[in-house]
């Protein structure tokens, strides 16, 4: 840095600053010094800077399931929003796990990441009064803890179970399902929605119909939603309409719906949540709730670089929650839009 800052005629602070894309530096000189590391192949010791700063420039994310879109999404958004600070992501996968998760905080309290991003599958705050002991700011992700005094964002799933179950009430649905998800507040949070808003149409919620998907919520929920909504067709009456936890849970109930020879959405309208990529593209295009990942992976870095770059001032407590939205497709649509 120091042959940098002489050959450019700057500082050294002023390079050191530069290379972490500080807004003090005007972004000609940042130019003007990335082209001279480019040219040195410069590589910082990030050793060495965070025994100066206190700060390792990483974030740690971690995850129910890495192969899950939703989650994919946020990943991409937070790594595209804090690489231009400076910060790298660390992502890990509790694949639904508490022992895996304890055992991946360990892993990035260990590397001294700055902040630690955690979408829990605990039932306990055990993991969080581990961060909380070793000072590291916590960011809970898309799931919270009741009474928790943690940093979150994410959704109103009461709004989304709401949302969705008015949908298919609208489409004419009078004997709806759901899939539930593990124990996660998400999944709390949608039954609550959903019982709430069969309540405000005057329709009941028969506890047969709501059926758990098991611990397999995000990971591997294609698998659940299948044996679950296998179990809601041997019923009789048969559910007319079906909400679940999320997409993947929706795509194995599809299957299973179309395998016993009934139709989507005519028999039974199906929809799920978190609005997959490619929901377009499937045999019957499926209804879901948009969570809006990048949106709030976009969110989560604001508030990580806010907290890495504040870890001695304790800031507020910041609970900010992204709208759901209603993507209606084929699965749920009986009727002609007008």
């Amino acid at each position: 840095m120091k042959d940098i800052a002489l050959d450019l005629g700057l500082s050294v602070v002023t390079v050191s600053k530069a290379l972490r894309a500080h807004p003090d530096i005007a972004e000609a000189t940042r130019r003007r010094v990335l082209e001279r590391v480019a040219e040195l192949g410069y590589q910082p010791n990030l050793m060495a800077r965070s025994l100066v700063t206190g700060q390792t420039w990483t974030i740690g994310l971690i995850v129910p399931d890495l192969l899950h879109p939703f989650f994919a999404g946020i990943a991409k958004a937070i790594s595209n929003d804090i690489r231009g600070h400076g910060y790298g992501l660390l992502i890990s996968s509790s694949d639904e796990d508490p022992d895996a998760e304890r055992q991946q905080i360990r892993h990035l309290l260990a590397r001294q990441v700055d902040v630690i991003v955690l979408a829990s599958t605990q039932t306990t705050t055990d993991g969080l009064r581990e961060i909380e002991r070793r000072g590291t700011p916590c960011i809970l992700l898309d799931r919270r803890f009741a009474g928790a005094q943690a940093h979150f964002v994410g959704n109103d799933d009461e709004a989304v179970g709401a949302l969705a179950t008015a949908h298919l009430i609208a489409q004419g649905c009078r004997r709806i399902g759901h899939l539930r998800g593990p124990e996660v507040s998400t999944a709390a949070g949608r039954l609550s929605g959903f019982r709430q808003a069969l309540a405000d149409h005057g329709l009941a919620a028969a506890p047969e119909h709501v059926m758990a998907l098991g611990p397999s919520g995000d990971h591997r929920g294609e698998e659940a939603g299948y044996e679950a909504a296998r179990q809601l067709l041997a019923m009789t009456p048969r559910v007319d309409g079906l909400f679940c936890y999320n997409d993947p849970s929706a795509l194995g109930a599809m299957r299973a719906v179309l395998e016993a020879g009934l139709r989507v959405p005519d028999d039974i309208a199906i929809i799920g949540c978190g609005n997959l990529s490619y929901a377009d593209f499937l045999r019957v295009p499926l209804s879901s709730v948009d969570q809006g990942a990048g949106a709030i992976g976009q969110r989560v870095a604001q508030l990580a670089i806010s907290l890495a770059g504040n870890k001695k001032a304790a800031l507020p407590l910041h609970v900010d929650l992204v709208p759901p939205r209603l993507v209606a497709r084929a699965s749920t649509i009986r009727f002609p839009r007008g």
